[in-house]
């Protein structure tokens, strides 16, 4: 099993960052964990994931902290809605997980095992 460095960015009260840990727990890999309730999403790394998937796609759109929000509404800039995830990680499709150069968004296993595979 090839030694990478996974880093799970959630929160403990979503279970799709439960299931991230569980995963990677049941097959023995050390995890990073990064409560983003504590300690907010770095801008760099935040950046990295919008990159890849676009900022649309980290949002959970189905959220209520979304609905809450007003950002379906708020004209705003991309700075602006990643200054706002930032402030409030429940936007986020959680869990974030990078492995490697690989990147997931929300309940991705097929993902999780691809950052195993190395």
């Amino acid at each position: 099993m090839p030694d990478v460095q996974i880093q799970v960015f959630g929160t403990k009260k979503s279970k799709e960052t439960r299931a991230a840990e569980r995963f990677f727990k049941e097959r023995g890999v050390k995890i990073h964990f990064v409560d983003l309730r504590e300690r907010p999403i770095a801008r760099g790394e935040l950046t990295r994931f919008v990159q890849k998937f676009g900022l649309n796609a980290l949002l959970d759109l189905e959220g209520k902290a979304y609905e809450q929000s007003n950002l379906t509404y708020l004209r705003t800039t991309e700075e602006g809605v990643i200054a706002k995830i930032i402030e409030t990680p429940e936007l986020l499709l959680l869990p974030l997980v990078r492995g490697g150069k690989v990147l997931t968004v929300g309940e991705d296993p097929a993902g999780w095992k691809q950052m195993l595979e190395g």
